[in-house]
């Protein structure tokens, strides 16, 4: 019988799901990365915003027609790449087997998005003599956000990686004419903007792993009632 008291009801590995009565792993995924895009979209239609407003980056006239004057395809490509980071982020947990515990709480995460918000801010409104302060700045307030919302390994190194592959395809766009950047200098975009990147998938990581915990305490609690 004390074998039987003491044992208890064990989470289940993946853990699903977003809504209690839903069961099923991938359903859960879907409703997991249905948040995170609409996330991503608007913090895409809200940050792009700023950055139109101060001519930090130019569109041609005949694509700003939609909602927020933000070309069409910039919220849909970012609310893609908000979903993708943050159903990656517990993944790669998962795999090196490093739960993330540092900080699990949406208030934490709601700070992360505001200090987020204020680096883009910063970055579009505040003026500095030039673009290598103003890099070294935002720089050193992105591995401040990692720092204080985040300071797994795993995190740093997706982020460096999420850095560095959004860069890439920014200055391939710009260099194809897409859209461009005022007064660039690091080749066809400003210097900053890897920080802006590294930021953002810190961001979008931590509020993934919040969803993904937070759907691991809701099946936790359905077992111990059942």
């Amino acid at each position: 019988m004390a074998d039987d008291d003491d044992t208890q009801p064990s989470i289940p590995k993946k853990c699903g799901p977003y809504i209690s009565s839903v069961t099923s792993h991938s359903l859960n995924l879907m409703i997991r990365g249905i948040v995170l895009f609409l996330i991503g979209v608007f913090l895409a239609l809200v940050l792009n915003l700023l950055q139109i407003q101060r001519n930090v980056t130019l569109f041609p006239p005949d694509v700003i027609t939609s909602v927020f004057s933000s070309a069409w395809w910039v919220p849909l490509c970012c609310g893609t790449a908000s979903a993708v980071i943050g159903l990656l982020y517990p993944c790669m947990d998962r795999h090196l087997g490093e739960p993330h515990k540092f900080k699990r709480e949406w208030s934490s995460v709601m700070r992360c998005v505001a200090v987020f918000v204020g680096i883009n801010h910063a970055s579009a409104k505040v003026d500095f003599a030039n673009n290598t302060q103003l890099s070294l700045t935002l720089a050193a307030l992105s591995i401040g956000l990692w720092w204080t919302f985040d300071r797994s390994r795993s995190g740093f190194g997706l982020g460096i990686g999420i850095a560095f592959l959004a860069t890439l395809v920014t200055q391939l766009l710009v260099y194809n004419g897409v859209y461009q950047y005022t007064s660039p200098d690091f080749l066809y975009v400003r210097s900053w903007l890897p920080c802006i990147f590294f930021a953002g998938g810190i961001t979008m990581g931590n509020i993934g792993r919040q969803l993904a915990m937070y759907e691991c305490k809701v099946i936790a609690e359905k077992s111990h009632q059942d």
